[in-house]
């Protein structure tokens, strides 16, 4: 839960040279204090954000040790819920909408439904074996995942682990150097 009393995914902002899958990573770490094992991608979605279009990868990840590092400031609380509790309690519809789409895909291929129940009504796992996914914010769209052939669908080349592609800066120094574009 934020300070404004909004419960909301774990998402942030590319670090210099960081490709969006270690991003996620480090920003499940610091917005939950849990270190955890990256998964499979599960989907992009794509919203506007102050006219600006903003893009966010998603991969399932459970955390591997109890929390080690305390929340950040703005982070009011951590907690570990089943399914249709996370989907209930969220405050923004867009990360209801994706968590309904996605969730029960993913708790299926994660293996968490294997009791004979559904999705949305596993029992919440305990952590450190938790599901957790880092999502975005208001207006976003989701992927569709009802056509793709698995939860780990194809990325793109940029979004796996690659190098960063160069900034306008960098092309235009290559191009004042006549060097080859890329």
């Amino acid at each position: 839960m934020r300070k404004r009393n909004d419960w909301v995914l774990p998402k942030g902002k590319l670090d210099h040279g960081e490709t969006p899958r270690v991003a996620a990573e480090r920003e499940v770490l610091e917005e939950t204090g849990h270190v955890v094992a990256v998964h499979e991608f599960i989907g992009t979605l794509v919203y506007d954000s102050g006219g600006r279009s903003k893009v966010v990868h998603f991969w399932r990840m459970e955390a591997e040790a109890e929390q080690t590092l305390p929340l950040m400031k703005d982070i009011r609380a951590v907690d570990w819920l089943r399914l249709d509790e996370a989907i209930a309690r969220l405050s923004r519809g867009y990360e209801q909408a994706f968590l309904t789409q996605v969730g029960p895909l993913v708790l299926e291929a994660a293996g968490h439904v294997a009791f004979g129940g559904t999705a949305a009504t596993a029992p919440a796992p305990h952590p450190p074996r938790c599901p957790t996914s880092p999502l975005p914010t208001e207006g976003e769209t989701v992927t569709d995942l009802a056509e793709a052939p698995s939860l780990a669908l194809e990325l793109p080349s940029e979004v796996l682990e690659t190098e960063p592609p160069l900034s306008m800066l960098q092309r235009l120094r290559r191009w004042l150097r006549g060097a080859p574009r890329s």
